[in-house]
């Protein structure tokens, strides 16, 4: 389900950044290392052009669709006996009730106080795309994340082999022209590859325990409290590494690195440890 946009800096920031590493690395850095109309040109361009592009579809999904809405007509079922859990809240024991939207909250959502509203399996909210990252973009946030490193890791690869051919041809006149370009991308793709690499490997960790970023920092404290009292935590919704895969990118395995999401379901059930093998889908 699509929603309503306004304008916003980091994102008018980011489509910027991404055309202006594009238009740098097709015209200048392949143009001047392999001629850009030569085969390994035109090879290198079509390449990172379909990167580019499946860079800007997913971003452009992550910011456009709604990470997933809790109904307001929801209400937790305690006797589904295919749901056999129900979060409580930390003081009370009741079921997880969001004062500020007055309804119930399912496993797994949470308020945000930017968007102003619960959010299905909630991870953050993430300003670069102006949007909350959860139930219903998740996979397309992480895809994009992961196109996005191979685009950077790409990019700077090129930008290297380019300036190395220049001085191989001692065509240092010819590179002075282009200095201002490789000083501007050099300074957006080294920071840019550190950053994503280490977001992307975050959300890897995430995605092999089935987790969210908010879960991961409930799971330490839920786990030093356990230590404390003399026993052992284990998060619920960690089905084992090839069902944790599947559960968040699709069970066609050939499909991870694609924006499709017809597997996610509802966002209001999710299977967990506790479910019998013989258990339907990961979200009903």
């Amino acid at each position: 389900m699509a929603r309503s946009v306004g304008f916003s800096l980091p994102v008018a920031v980011v489509v910027v950044a991404i055309g202006y590493i594009y238009f740098s690395t097709v015209f200048i850095f392949v143009d001047r290392w392999f001629g850009l109309w030569s085969s390994p040109g035109l090879m290198n361009a079509a390449i990172f052009t379909a990167v580019a592009a499946m860079c800007v579809y997913n971003y452009s999904v992550s910011v456009f669709r709604d990470p997933g809405r809790v109904p307001s007509t929801y209400m937790p079922d305690v006797e589904d006996s295919e749901n056999p859990i129900h979060e409580i809240k930390r003081k009370g024991g009741d079921l997880r009730f969001c004062q500020k939207c007055s309804h119930y909250k399912p496993a797994r959502a949470h308020h945000c106080r930017v968007c102003k509203r619960c959010v299905l399996r909630m991870d953050h909210h993430c300003i670069w795309i102006n949007n909350c990252v959860g139930h219903a973009n998740y996979k397309v946030f992480f895809v994009f994340v992961v196109y996005a490193v191979i685009a950077c890791l790409y990019s700077l690869v090129l930008l290297l082999g380019s300036l190395a051919n220049d001085f191989e041809k001692d065509e240092e006149q010819s590179a002075d022209s282009f200095t201002t370009v490789y000083i501007i991308s050099g300074l957006l793709l080294f920071p840019l590859c550190v950053a994503l690499s280490v977001l992307l490997g975050w959300h890897i960790y995430l995605i092999l325990q089935n987790k969210t970023t908010i879960e991961y920092h409930e799971g330490v404290r839920a786990m030093w409290l356990a230590e404390k009292g003399g026993q052992i935590y284990s998060h619920p919704y960690d089905l084992g590494t090839y069902q944790n895969l599947s559960t968040v990118l699709g069970p066609n395995i050939f499909s991870w690195l694609l924006p499709t999401s017809g597997h996610i379901g509802s966002g209001l059930r999710f299977r967990t440890a506790y479910d019998y093998p013989s258990s339907g889908s990961t979200s009903k």
